[in-house]
């Protein structure tokens, strides 16, 4: 099979092509499911700092990405790893120290954000947040906003229906689009051409990477272009909005990989553990982070024993019998 385009290349030569210090990034996957960690933790390695970061509602990956200095501003809907963190650790502390800058949106606000930029068009109407403390509550202050060409002039605005009584909506809040750098997902398989496809909730990745300019993808399957072809209803990323793919099998763990693994509940009790002490926190990023080569490191680290015990069951798509106290 010819590869008309091959896009393929190491983790280590993706991000330091396509994310670089202060850029507008975005980070697929939500709370503890499809995070793309891999990607995550090799930035970290770069250290690469200054991001603006864009996600809907993640966890892991924000928190570690916050944790480590990477991350000076954020906009995103929820930030929390399900009942590890309900609000994520590092996330928290960093807003109470104030060293990073957070604006807030609904979870429908940050789709339609990301649905604006992919569909090219400033911004999308919606009735979200009428009457809540999302109206009020800036993050970003006029100043800033004036600074910095990149940020919309105001967080959001309300606007009279102007088609009248039509559609019984009198009022309508209109959100900015995202349009970002570039934005990390991972994904179950991909071709060498750049093809996605994942399995089960897609949560807001799609929208994600049409909104970016350039798209990092991580896989747990490279396949031939023909096995995607076969079923291709069943794809939702075409290669042209792809720049970079990566196979790295794993690439979501501690966080789950719907019918390769599940979430790994000892790593992220343990991860709890470091994150609430910020001196533990600096051992960890140098044992679990910086002390590795790469993610295959982290989990030979994990062991065998472990991985096989969060290994998906083939049936229902999630590990079977898994303690996730």
């Amino acid at each position: 099979m010819k590869i008309c385009n091959d896009k393929t290349m190491s983790l280590k030569e993706a991000v330091q092509k396509y994310v670089a210090a202060g850029c507008h990034m975005s980070i697929g996957g939500f709370t503890v499911s499809r995070n793309p960690m891999a990607a995550v933790y090799e930035i970290i390695r770069q250290g690469i700092n200054n991001i603006h970061l864009y996600a809907h509602s993640n966890g892991q990956g924000v928190d570690e990405l916050i944790g480590a200095g990477c991350v000076s501003r954020l906009e995103i809907a929820y930030a929390g790893s399900g009942r590890f963190a309900p609000t994520c650790i590092r996330f928290k502390k960093a807003v109470q120290s104030g060293d990073i800058v957070v604006e807030d949106y609904s979870n429908y606000q940050m789709t339609l954000r990301f649905l604006a930029g992919a569909m090219g068009v400033p911004f999308l109407p919606t009735r979200s947040s009428l009457g809540t403390d999302i109206m009020e509550k800036w993050g970003f202050s006029a100043k800033m906003r004036a600074a910095d060409p990149r940020l919309p002039d105001q967080k959001l605005t309300v606007m009279e229906n102007p088609f009248g009584s039509w559609g019984d909506a009198p009022k309508l809040v209109l959100v900015p689009a995202i349009n970002c750098d570039v934005t990390l997902i991972h994904a179950q398989k991909a071709d060498r051409e750049g093809t996605v496809r994942m399995e089960g909730l897609v949560f807001s990745d799609i929208e994600q990477v049409k909104s970016a300019q350039h798209v990092i993808v991580t896989c747990e399957e490279l396949v031939e272009p023909d096995d995607l072809k076969a079923n291709p209803d069943q794809n939702q990323i075409p290669s042209f909005c792809v720049d970079a793919v990566v196979h790295v099998p794993g690439g979501a763990y501690p966080t789950a990989c719907y019918r390769y693994y599940d979430y790994d509940p000892g790593y992220l009790n343990e991860y709890r553990r470091y994150a609430e002490d910020d001196m533990l926190y600096k051992k960890y990023l140098e044992e679990f982070i910086h002390g590795l080569k790469d993610h295959q490191a982290l989990l030979d680290k994990a062991g065998k024993d472990r991985l096989d015990t969060i290994r998906a069951d083939q049936r229902t798509g999630y590990a079977v019998g898994l303690d996730r106290r």
